[in-house]
């Protein structure tokens, strides 16, 4: 079969090619899936040139990219809540291949493609949402009737964000790298949005809240300095990654969190999981009303054909070009089968 397998770490997106590899042979305790499309992440640009906390410990070569996963159950334990033919997303390691061998103990990983939604737009699904709730509703403690700003809200996190916090009742404010993804994170339901390359947005935060500030800020990029300037008293910062802050992180003046007494609340979903394996299953629980009512809606930008165009994908959201999620087809005519029965 075909998959993106990283053999050493690269410096360039360019040096990732496909390779034959052998179809995994799954065990009695394992599901085989036939993996549609693959969701594209920021961490997958990381994974690649060994510069994730993964990398030390967890994820090392050879391994086979990607994350997230959209597909069909092609073969099941008995004891698995899946059959064969079932369509599910996920997340998992070794997404950007034709075929993913998952464990049963990784069964919780899996969620039913939700109707309506076909396998592109389920791809992108099984970590970034989760992601984006688990912040701002568990570990944010979000309260309906708060001012969320969300920084990078045009981005993969940033949107499902913008999306979580309006379905949980609160006004949202963005920020985005252009006036057009402003636009877009509008589109999502953001109230106002400004665009952070220009000079002191952080004011524009304060006029639009009437002087006090947000009362949350979601911030997977970096700013949480500036952020300081536009947050309420006794605010919440949720930081959740540093996705342009790479190699150079940043240094808070302390005195500037004790005077507005502000919390700093890290959220990094993978450990999260790995310590409390239990909150995965509080977090679809509370996520699939909202899918199913229609709050939180697909937010694919960018299809990519084939595993192919894996390289040119990750390039793409390394140069900022996409909004939402950009999502690799694997199998079109799997997802052509799928949409049919959906």
């Amino acid at each position: 079969m075909k998959a993106v397998v990283v053999k050493e770490f690269y410096e360039t997106l360019g040096d990732l090619h496909v390779s034959e590899v052998p179809k995994p042979s799954p065990k009695q305790n394992e599901l085989l899936i036939k993996v549609l499309a693959a969701g594209v992440n920021f961490v997958d640009t990381l994974y690649v040139r060994g510069k994730h906390q993964n990398n030390r410990s967890l994820v090392r070569p050879p391994f086979t990219l990607g994350l997230e996963f959209a597909g069909l159950v092609v073969s099941a334990p008995s004891s698995s809540p899946y059959q064969p033919g079932d369509a599910v997303f996920g997340d998992h390691t070794g997404s950007y291949a034709e075929f993913l061998k998952l464990p049963l103990s990784a069964a919780a990983s899996l969620q039913k493609i939700p109707q309506s939604w076909s396998p592109v737009d389920a791809a992108g699904l099984g970590a970034t949402l989760p992601v984006s709730y688990g912040a701002l509703a568990i570990t944010g403690r979000l309260k309906a009737g708060e001012t969320v700003l969300v920084h990078s809200a045009a981005g993969g996190l940033g949107i499902m964000a913008v999306q979580v916090a309006v379905a949980l009742g609160c006004r949202v404010i963005g920020t985005a790298g252009s006036e057009s993804k402003c636009d877009y994170a509008r589109s999502f339901g953001a109230s106002e949005c400004f665009d952070y390359t220009k000079d002191d947005w952080w004011k524009r935060v304060l006029a639009a809240t009437g002087g006090k500030g947000a009362d949350v800020v979601f911030d997977p990029v970096g700013l949480v300095d500036l952020s300081l300037k536009c947050i309420a008293h006794r605010g919440r910062v949720l930081i959740v990654g540093f996705a342009g802050r790479e190699g150079q992180m940043e240094k808070i003046a302390m005195n500037r969190v004790l005077l507005k007494q502000v919390n700093l609340i890290g959220y990094r979903y993978g450990e999260s999981l790995r310590r409390y394996p239990e909150e995965k299953e509080r977090l679809w629980s509370e996520l699939r009303p909202l899918i199913e009512s229609g709050k939180i809606r697909p937010t694919v930008f960018a299809c990519y054909e084939g595993l192919e165009s894996v390289p040119r994908a990750l390039a793409d959201l390394s140069n900022r070009k996409v909004s939402g999620k950009a999502v690799v087809k694997v199998s079109q005519d799997g997802i052509v089968h799928v949409k049919a029965r959906l």
